[in-house]
């Protein structure tokens, strides 16, 4: 099973930027073990709800053509924390995309107030240059990812900047 850390995209600009929310659930499992009697998302999952957005975001720029791998967080700040009833939003803009990396910033707002900024690298994995231990398949857009995006052309499509 792969762990999904967004739960839909309100926004998707083709090679500019994306929006998602997260809406956090006390039926999220991890919860009952993080700080028992007072349950906080974890940060690293927060992180990754941003990586998985702006990895979308770099996917869909190159056609998801090729693997893209989170590669260094430049910047991790939060100046909160979500509990169960939140809802995150992430919106991540394209800085720079090239043919081996791509640079995205972002920030994350809670029940629509700014509680951190996340700026992340990924990198391009193509098949032709594939370390030897990675599978030769797409692994990064699976299914599941790619039901997210065709779910948000389904409501409006990628260009649209209105939330839904």
């Amino acid at each position: 099973m792969r762990w999904i850390w967004i739960d839909a995209f309100v926004e998707f600009e083709s090679g500019r930027r994306a929006v998602a929310v997260k809406n956090v659930t006390l039926a999220e499992e991890y919860l009952h073990d993080h700080f028992p009697g007072f349950p906080v998302m974890p940060a690293a999952l927060i992180i990754e709800g941003m990586a998985q957005t702006a990895g979308i975001l770099v996917g869909e720029a190159k056609a998801f053509a090729e693997n893209v791998i989170l590669a260094k967080i430049r910047r991790a700040e939060f100046d909160d924390y979500a509990v169960p009833g939140d809802q995150l939003r992430y919106e991540a803009v394209l800085e720079t995309l090239d043919e081996r990396a791509a640079v995205t910033s972002g920030t994350v707002s809670k029940n629509g107030r700014p509680m951190g900024r996340i700026d992340l690298m990924f990198s391009h994995v193509n098949q032709a240059e594939q370390p030897l231990d990675l599978p030769d398949h797409n692994f990064v857009f699976t299914e599941q990812f790619m039901n997210l995006l065709a779910g948000f052309k389904s409501r409006g499509g990628i260009g649209d900047t209105h939330d839904r």
